[in-house]
């Protein structure tokens, strides 16, 4: 996955090649299938051998929606998180500035991958280089860093992958959000809890359990650019506490059929035009097994997707360049109160990541072309384990106390051309670290918590690292203010550390970058029906890894070498009625420096503007929900602005309007906004165009 590797290949002189990239995905299929396969056989097996409760007459989907619905605003800020402190705690209480996106927004708002709902989210924004999506918190979304200064966490398991620190959230993702229950959106330095990568903050996607489903679901999407997607979900709750939720989905779609890049109008480069050439496919495998204090959970996903912009100075136009990714893990945790007071959660895992980049190069150095297929194939396995103690401690105090162990035991690089073979690289390096971690929540008074946490990390690489973070919570007449500070780090990854290769070098001196962060957050009602909240904050950057060329060698590294400082405010407006219309309004004034240089970021707006709207149409029959979001100008690598934008979204959702059945149509980018996001350095483009309107239409079936 050498994402950033420039090569000085000479692209003058390109063929377009016609060869259809149907066959890259052959060779997971197989494996897609027998597994889906085992699945199917387990789910039935475990349905004959064990007695199952008796099916209700109410859908538990629509049955727990409702519930949630019913909540008033005073309700809601009750509701409990978990990701914040690593245990359930109302929202009010949590040491953090807290967004929870439920299961129900994401089907009425037409969510159809993670970063759609991010892009929802006060103070977040995507890009996509049409081949991932990089998450941008508070004004910072380095170009190619593969988001990997937020930690992704999908029911407590950590998702960023070991060679990358990769936080997927677009097709390229493990979550299916079809299968997801909420999203834990924790703002703020959280490494105190959670390490490395826990920078800018936590998502924490909460996995549906099998009583959820209650059955079994079959659903389809269809979409423009011949887009499909079909899942297949089964799931029960037994009467011997068994607890089965099992689903496999098959997403494909061929794209744009015709691109258009400036830079490379030319007739040499077909005039910039590049066809059938932004294919994407993915399989996804999701399953949760619970009985009694024991869950064991597992996901897979294998996704390729065929990259149209010729990143890293490959041929264009071409259908041969393509990014595949395999994603894979097991997780098995243990949740039990072991004695009086003392609460237990202890958790092993084990991941896999596999890369590989298939990037078509010219190598001519005349009018006659010579292509030849580079290759990445990258190889990250891990093991790990974590343990953690809970107590309430003189009635004032709740103390964990946790430790946590991992092994990336394989980080694999290589590179090399397929015909003639040349091997440029081959490299394996492992890493290990382990940690301790306290917190105390202690209640001062029934309206005044201090929560406090520190953890200190230990790498064989570089050595030891301490975060701390300090909240003081005070509540009066249903208002609430967060005074909070913070200390995080990320370690430097085995791309940053490692790689050396054409035009690369390594630098296993790399120390971790730290974030210290300041925010002062107010919670109020305003009235019956309305609620808004108010986030001021401020943060330095010390040693962030930077990529450079050392003038010694001409040679590309990564370094400490920048400092960064942002200051920003959010103001978000909830609103929920009795007749069931609910509402968010929000609005993001940030700005981000380089310290060095006194310059505005690349890929930073200056303001965010965004809305959601649900409207019940017919009761709990018919909803139409709209969103609106507003990104100022952002700067480009060239020094150019990428255009300020406002793109709306409309879904009709139904339910109930036939028995256990649920249609919904969607628009997106609704008035067909022309916009596009910053390019990063592999990209000879300024800014990668976005969709324009699109559309999907989705149908599910329970029984």
């Amino acid at each position: 996955m050498i994402r950033r590797q420039l090569r000085s290949r000479d692209k003058s002189s390109c063929a377009y090649a016609t060869r259809s990239p149907g066959n890259l995905y052959v060779q997971s299929r197989w494996k897609v299938r027998v597994l889906l396969a085992l699945f199917s056989l387990l789910a039935g097996v475990t349905a004959e051998a064990t007695q199952a409760t008796p099916p209700t007459s109410n859908d538990a989907e629509t049955a727990k929606t409702q519930e949630y619905l019913q909540l008033g605003l005073e309700e809601l800020m009750n509701v409990e998180v978990y990701g914040a402190s690593q245990h359930t705690q109302k929202v009010m209480e949590a040491p953090a500035s807290v967004t929870i996106i439920t299961a129900d927004e994401i089907k009425k708002y037409g969510y159809r991958t993670l970063a759609d709902v991010l892009q929802s989210v006060p103070g977040f924004y995507v890009t996509n280089d049409r081949s991932y999506s990089y998450i941008g918190v508070r004004g910072f979304n380095r170009h190619g860093d593969f988001s990997s200064r937020i930690l992704l966490l999908v029911d407590g398991h950590r998702l960023n992958d070991s060679l990358y620190d990769q936080a997927a959230v677009g097709t390229e993702s493990r979550i299916d959000v079809d299968l997801i229950d909420r999203v834990e959106i924790i703002r703020g330095p959280t490494s105190s809890l959670y390490g490395t990568n826990a920078f800018f903050g936590v998502i924490n996607v909460m996995m549906k359990h099998g009583q959820d489903i209650n059955g079994t679901e079959l659903s389809t999407e269809i979409g423009d650019y011949n887009s499909y997607k079909g899942r297949v979900t089964y799931g029960k709750r037994f009467s011997n506490d068994l607890e089965l939720l099992i689903s496999g989905a098959f997403y494909d779609s061929q794209g744009h059929g015709r691109l258009f890049y400036k830079e490379y109008d030319d007739p040499a480069t077909n005039n910039g035009v590049v066809r059938r050439a932004d294919g994407d496919q993915s399989y996804h495998l999701f399953t949760k097994l619970t009985f009694h204090h024991i869950t064991l959970m597992g996901g897979f996903l294998s996704r390729e997707k065929i990259v149209p912009t010729a990143h890293y100075g490959t041929v264009f136009p071409t259908n041969r360049t393509s990014d595949y990714d395999e994603h894979g893990y097991v997780d098995i945790k243990y949740e039990k109160e072991i004695a009086k007071g003392w609460e237990l959660v202890a958790r092993l895992y084990y991941d896999r990541y596999y890369y590989r980049g298939n990037y078509l190069y010219n190598y001519s150095e005349t009018a006659d072309p010579l292509l030849v297929l580079n290759q990445d194939y990258d190889f990250g396995e891990r093991w790990g384990g974590e343990a953690r103690l809970t107590k309430q401690v003189w009635q004032k105090h709740r103390v964990t106390l946790g430790v946590e162990y991992r092994d990336d035991f394989r980080r694999e690089f290589n590179n090399a051309d397929q015909d003639p073979v040349f091997s440029y690289l081959k490299t394996n390096e492992g890493s290990r670290n382990w940690a301790l971690f306290l917190q105390d929540e202690f209640t001062i008074l029934e309206n005044l918590i201090l929560n406090g946490s520190v953890r200190y990390d230990y790498y064989n690489s570089f050595g030891g690292t301490t975060s701390p973070r300090v909240a003081l919570i005070y509540t009066w007449r249903k208002n609430t203010v967060k005074l909070l500070y913070g200390q995080a780090f990320r370690a430097p990854n085995a791309y940053e550390q490692i790689y050396a290769a054409t035009g690369f070098k390594a630098n296993l001196a790399l120390d971790p970058e730290t974030i210290t962060s300041y925010e002062f957050v107010l919670e109020r009602p305003l009235g019956k029906n309305l609620r808004t909240s108010l986030a001021g904050y401020y943060y330095t950057i010390d040693e962030l890894i930077s990529q450079g060329v050392d003038p010694a060698d001409d040679l590309i590294v990564f370094t400490n070498t920048e400092s960064i400082a942002a200051k920003g405010a959010e103001w978000t407006l909830d609103g929920r009625w009795d007749s069931g219309v609910v509402g968010r309004l929000s609005y993001a004034i940030q700005e981000t420096n380089n310290e060095q240089t006194g310059r505005q970021l690349t890929n930073s707006p200056q303001h965010m503007l965004k809305w959601n709207l649900i409207v019940p149409l017919v009761t709990d029959k018919l909803f139409a929900g709209v969103e609106g979001r507003y990104l100022s100008d952002r700067m480009t690598l060239q020094g150019k602005n990428a255009g300020d934008h406002f793109v709306t979204n409309v879904t009709l959702f139904s339910q109930n309007i036939f028995p256990r059945t649920e249609v919904s149509a969607s628009l997106y980018n609704l008035f067909d906004e022309h916009y596009g996001d910053p390019a990063s350095e592999e990209h000879a483009q300024d800014t990668i165009r976005q969709d324009g309107r699109t559309f999907m239409v989705r149908l599910k079936y329970a029984f």
